[in-house]
């Protein structure tokens, strides 16, 4: 044994705590069924010239970031540090460039490409980030969705993956009707679907909708907050949707320096906003107040920060995003281009990404109270001479520990053997396999860019909280020797970008 686990957690074992460290897959495969109905999609359209509308696509994309680039940095943080000092306050939910009034108007052209190109990216990543957030609150289970900006519905997909029998109804936010005619192409034929209703913006759904019955399990809002330029509309929407969410809050945008800004304001603002109604609650305590006490009090980060205190990597220089690698599908080896050189089998998307939960931090004991990491002395002191055996693991990288970011020389064909039969269950009936869980105790950190390896020590940027409370973090550099402790050091030799970190 390498570690003694107090008897007080008898559930919790070092090898658990390892599998629940684990974040990500090295390279996640698209489900066969949503390749499938991209390929009879694109088969159905019949379009030339499909390469030149997938650059074409890219180049809009370039266009909208050169955008965010020209945002006022003063402005921006006077705006989410406090956004009441400068806009009116019967002017402050008024919203001037709405999502889908400026940026990509997604007509035909620029759907079909998005669907053959950036779709299976978006689902991947989305897919990566909905099953922290079920791994993370294991008892969460989202009957009731709304997906802000829903595109083609990646975020359908990949939340019918990490919960196939939950989702009852889910109420989609997309002002493109050719975005919405392909989302609905792409899901026909399936079965056991909720009830799906599409709307062109927030006010519509809230029109629609009676206001007893507008709170959502859980709200996403992907790739979206982007292709708003003006921040005191971002913020505003950010405001609408969380007024709209019930339990869990999930925004996600680009892995760009802007991308991470982005997921920075909000994340500063939607903070602040609770902290300050926290105050008005506890100011009115005693009186009746049935406007402040209609939700639930306070919020916190479900993932990827494990604190709620100010980001420590705000003016460093350097930005928190992270990376899904994914084997490339038909279409995309088909349509995007390369430069230079063959197209490579897989893709890396990178991506920002920030959850939000309605209520107080948990205060649960955290999983590793009570166990202890044995010393190399102290195991050498404790084995049997008669049991001794060479292990040539630690001589030697092995092939499953390979850094997630260096080029692969392997050509992924993942769906060679795609056929048009409907061989596979298409009403996600069976739950995805059982992995373990990371419940949101204090003490997780989390492993920001890609540890490096230098033989038997092992070195990670760690984003982490410094109290049981959550109210405050720090990013340190971490070195973990072989010498010193050898379960942290194995533990570390497998750890990923993303992963998270037991101390």
């Amino acid at each position: 044994m390498a570690s003694v686990v107090s008897e007080t957690v008898p559930k919790f074992t070092v090898e658990a705590l390892k599998s629940a460290a684990k974040q990500s897959e090295r390279c996640h495969i698209v489900p066969l069924r949503l390749r499938r109905a991209i390929k009879k999609y694109l088969r159905e359209q019949e379009e030339p010239h499909m390469k030149r509308k997938v650059l074409r696509l890219s180049e809009s994309f370039s266009e909208i970031k050169q955008v965010n680039l020209m945002l006022p940095t003063s402005t921006s943080k006077e705006l989410f540090e406090d956004p009441l000092k400068s806009v009116d306050c019967s002017q402050r939910w008024k919203i001037r460039s709405a999502y889908g009034d400026i940026g990509l108007k997604y007509r035909e052209d620029e759907t079909l490409a998005y669907v053959a190109s950036r779709m299976p990216a978006v689902y991947s990543a989305l897919y990566r980030v909905l099953s922290e957030v079920h791994r993370r609150l294991p008892g969460f289970s989202p009957a009731k969705v709304l997906d802000f900006g829903a595109g083609t519905g990646s975020a359908f997909w990949a939340v019918r993956e990490v919960w196939p029998r939950s989702l009852n109804r889910i109420n989609l936010v997309e002002p493109s009707q050719s975005m919405q005619r392909a989302g609905q192409s792409l899901i026909k034929g399936l079965k056991n679907l909720p009830l799906i209703q599409s709307y062109g913006s927030i006010q519509a759904l809230s029109q629609d909708v009676k206001k007893s019955d507008r709170q959502h399990d859980l709200v996403i809002a992907s790739y979206v907050l982007g292709e708003i330029p003006s921040l005191k509309d971002r913020i505003t929407v950010v405001r609408q949707l969380w007024e709209l969410t019930k339990d869990v809050l999930v925004l996600v945008e680009p892995g760009t320096p802007q991308g991470s800004n982005i997921i920075s304001q909000m994340r500063s603002h939607i903070l602040w906003m609770e902290k300050r109604r926290s105050r008005k609650l506890e100011a009115v305590s005693g009186k009746d107040s049935k406007a402040l006490t209609t939700l639930k009090n306070g919020a916190y980060i479900v993932a990827p920060c494990p604190h709620d205190g100010r980001c420590p990597l705000d003016n460093t220089g350097k930005y928190c995003h992270f990376v899904q690698r994914l084997q490339r599908t038909t279409s995309q080896r088909a349509y995007k281009r390369s430069r230079g050189g063959p197209l490579r089998g897989f893709e890396d998307e990178k991506f920002c990404f920030i959850a939000f939960r309605r209520g107080e931090r948990p205060r649960e004991p955290w999983p590793l109270d009570g166990v202890k990491f044995e010393t190399l002395k102290e195991q050498h002191a404790r084995r049997n001479p008669a049991d001794l055996e060479i292990d040539y693991e630690d001589q030697f990288i092995s092939d499953d520990e390979d850094v997630q970011d260096e080029d692969d020389p392997i050509s992924y064909d993942s769906d060679v053997t795609d056929t048009d039969a409907t061989t596979e269950v298409d009403d996600w009936e069976e739950e995805g396999e059982e992995t373990a869980r990371a419940d949101l105790g204090g003490g997780w950190g989390r492993i920001i860019y890609t540890p490096l390896r230098r033989g038997k020590r092992i070195e990670m940027d760690v984003c982490r909280s410094m109290n049981r409370e959550g109210s405050e973090g720090s990013f340190d550099h971490i070195v973990v020797t072989k010498s010193k402790n050898p379960t942290l050091h194995h533990q570390a030799r497998r750890s990923l970008w993303g992963d998270l970190w037991p101390f």
